[in-house]
């Protein structure tokens, strides 16, 4: 697996990713029909870094993007999104994602990651994420609208960095 940094020829691949993923309705907050045009605000913008994950084939099978958590004094705590493709779920891939970015938000000089939206019912990222160091520092109770489960908590969580 080889991660990369995202160039504009892999738009293509991650917007295959990221529909199918916002299609689940379980993990993201982006509507089933959000357009394929505002994948640039959501994944592509300026303040991201944003990777991509290739198997030994060269498909493109899973993306992140790194960012600021808040501009301005706010800046200096990163935030992270991963998206990996359904049919390649529960392979480490998440893992391998989570190491690299924890890697690149050092190498960005930020004090602490922050992740302000994971849904509860998410229970194999919320682990991951503990395994890494994450804390859950907040909830909001029924901060998300499942798919299938209806209104969901949320919570937020943090790591510092260094």
């Amino acid at each position: 697996m080889e991660i990369r940094k995202a160039t504009e020829t892999d738009h293509d691949g991650v917007w295959e990713i990221f529909s199918e993923v916002v299609k689940k309705g379980d993990t993201y907050v982006f509507p089933d029909d959000t357009p394929r045009a505002d994948l640039a605000k959501y994944w592509f913008a300026s303040e991201m870094e944003t990777y991509v994950a290739e198997n030994e084939n060269g498909e493109i099978v899973s993306t992140y993007f790194l960012k600021p958590n808040y501009p301005g004094r706010g800046n200096h705590i990163a935030n992270a999104g991963y998206m990996v493709m359904p049919s390649h779920q529960g392979k480490g891939i998440g893992k391998l994602l989570c190491e690299h970015s924890i890697q690149i938000a050092n190498e960005l000089g930020n004090h602490a990651m922050q992740f302000n939206i994971v849904v509860s019912t998410n229970t194999a990222a919320v682990r991951l994420w503990q395994q890494f160091g994450f804390e859950i520092i907040g909830t909001t109770p029924k901060g998300f609208q499942h798919k299938e489960l209806g209104l969901v908590d949320t919570y937020v969580m943090w790591r510092g960095l260094k």
